[in-house]
């Protein structure tokens, strides 16, 4: 035999035993599958085109200018406080958010834990979750209760994560918590609940970006034993899942491919149609041009039809990364981070206690944490909107439950200073006050040297940002300042049994503070009598704003007046 005809033997010798190796990849894939369990093929309803998908009739269409015509109802800019359910069948495995890509990412800390807990992902892959997400212990009724009692005026339930999963009865993809994991709708059952207890409801889509991040499970191992053998996204069988393969260059945050921007529209317009929220958060920007401009508008033009025709809808997205964000035409979300200065319009931070998804691994936010986070979000007209970490079965962490209470003990003291208010003419004082602006930045260094302003009516709220004794000296309400005219009536410091002294001289207003505090996080001041003035000139403003961004003084004793 010549040197190249044993050469052409053995190469296809070896692609032979390749071809072999991955047909027994995949029949063992399927091996498992049978084991398990898996959606009804005859589930789904083929995905219709989005022209046979109407537009409700109402003012709205899938245009910016037309989009502008938006006001935010007033109950979003009453409520300022959402709590949110940020789960699904990445809970299970305990390595909190991104978990259903990572494990298909070789050398990643959940791959690695994948492979030792649940196999390797070519024959057990994140689609052999879903039957271990049960929710056997899930309660939304009794969470509900927990959750109004922590001051939450609005939920939010995920629909769906970048993983693909639909926690709805989807009409138009058969993965989905009906069919499979915990057989129950969990977006429906979620919305009976907060109606039950008269809070809004919402619904977040992060499927906007799910075609490129899930693309990883079309892969396989570089190196090891099973390097080349195809993780099971790469099997057509489940491309309904994972995926059909991107194409070259298809690799942002939102695919450019017609195919998927075609099905996330039925899906997402599916979800409005069956639970009509009162909210809908995309994790993004407005995803797909024409195409997320159409369900905003079929957002709010059902939200005026089943409103009496009042809208009443928020469209939350980002102004961040891929997608489109018009100022005025829905509620800017910012993820874990805020703003540095009273916005024009409403907007949202949204952000977690722990990781998004349950993680054995991690901590957890503090209460004092979360409300000194909340009240300056207030302060500049925004809301906070915030996921209390689950099990996977549904129950909560002791530690949320902790949290939860004493959510509900400051709430009781304080909610007037929070719900039904509206910024004041500076958003606060205190070193505080030039913290950095945008996302991925909430770790803020409160302390009882910063103060945030709401007000109600004729009324001002002054929040300490922290446990201070002595007095507090506030510097915006000082005689003769240009933010105010007239003298105080009364200064009540809420919660508390016993009237505050308090003086008032060009320095400041001077609070004392009584032996015993209300609160064992961040206090608030009521102060009654003062004439807030309607215009203060732009020149003024600033510069008195950054006379106020200086520390705040306060006499106390540092150890015992440092924030908890």
């Amino acid at each position: 035999m010549s040197l190249i005809n044993y050469r052409n033997c053995l190469t296809t010798a070896i692609t032979g035993v390749r071809l072999f190796w991955l047909a027994c990849c995949f029949a063992t894939t399927a091996a498992f599958g049978a084991q398990t369990e898996y959606p009804p093929e005859t589930q789904a309803i083929p995905i219709p085109d989005r022209a046979d998908l109407p537009l409700t009739k109402g003012p709205f269409q899938g245009t910016v200018d037309s989009l502008k015509q938006y006001k935010c109802p007033d109950w979003f800019r009453d409520g300022k406080f959402g709590i949110w359910s940020h789960w699904g069948p990445q809970a299970v495995p305990g390595d909190g958010d991104w978990y259903a890509r990572k494990m298909y990412d070789q050398g990643d800390g959940d791959y690695d834990d994948h492979l030792k807990v649940y196999g390797h992902p070519s024959k057990s892959g994140y689609k052999d979750i879903f039957p271990l997400w049960k929710a056997e212990k899930w309660d939304p009724d009794h969470l509900m209760v927990l959750y109004k009692a922590a001051g939450a005026h609005y939920f939010v339930a995920q629909a769906a994560h970048h993983d693909n999963f639909d926690n709805w009865n989807s009409k138009y993809h058969k993965w989905n918590s009906v069919n499979m994991g915990p057989h129950k709708d969990i977006v429906g059952l979620w919305q009976k609940a907060a109606q039950a207890q008269g809070l809004r409801f919402g619904v977040s889509e992060h499927l906007g970006a799910s075609f490129t991040w899930f693309q990883n499970s079309h892969k396989s191992d570089k190196s090891g034993p099973l390097a080349g053998a195809p993780y099971d996204g790469a099997n057509p069988a489940y491309w309904d899942l994972y995926h059909f393969p991107a194409k070259p260059g298809d690799d942002g945050w939102y695919s450019n491919d017609p195919r998927w921007i075609n099905e996330w529209y039925a899906r997402v317009y599916d979800l409005i149609d069956k639970y009509k929220p009162d909210l809908l958060y995309s994790d993004g920007g407005l995803p797909f041009k024409d195409a997320g401009r159409t369900i905003v508008a079929q957002l709010y033009n059902a939200s005026i039809k089943n409103n009496g025709g009042e809208l009443q809808a928020i469209y939350n997205c980002k102004n961040q990364g891929s997608g489109e964000f018009t100022p005025g035409t829905c509620v800017q979300d910012v993820e874990r981070g805020g703003m540095n200065d009273i916005q024009p319009y409403p907007w949202q931070t949204d952000t977690s206690t722990g990781d998004w998804f349950y993680n054995k691994h991690s901590g957890y936010k503090s209460s004092g944490e979360v409300i000194r986070m909340l009240t300056d979000i207030v302060s500049k007209n925004g809301n906070l909107l915030l996921n209390v970490v689950q099990y996977p079965d549904g129950s909560l962490p002791p530690e949320m439950e902790t949290f939860l209470s004493e959510m509900a003990d400051w709430m009781k003291v304080n909610d007037e200073a929070i719900f039904g208010t509206r910024p004041w003419t500076v958003f606060g004082e205190g070193p505080a006050s030039a913290i950095k602006q945008g996302a991925f930045n909430e770790n803020v260094p409160f302390t009882q040297r910063d103060i945030r302003f709401t007000r109600k009516g004729d009324d001002i709220y002054a929040s300490v940002l922290g446990l201070p004794s002595g007095h507090i000296l506030i510097r915006a309400l000082a005689a003769g300042s240009p933010l105010v005219n007239g003298e105080p009536s009364q200064v009540t410091l809420l919660g508390a049994h016993d009237p505050v002294k308090w003086s008032r001289t060009a320095n400041g207003l001077q609070v004392d503070f009584p032996e015993t505090l209300p609160c064992k996080s961040e206090i608030c001041f009521k102060i009654s009598g003062l004439t807030t003035v309607a215009e203060v000139p732009q020149h003024v403003l600033a510069s008195f704003n950054k006379s106020l961004s200086q520390t705040t003084a306060i006499q106390a004793d540092d150890a015992a007046a440092s924030a908890k």
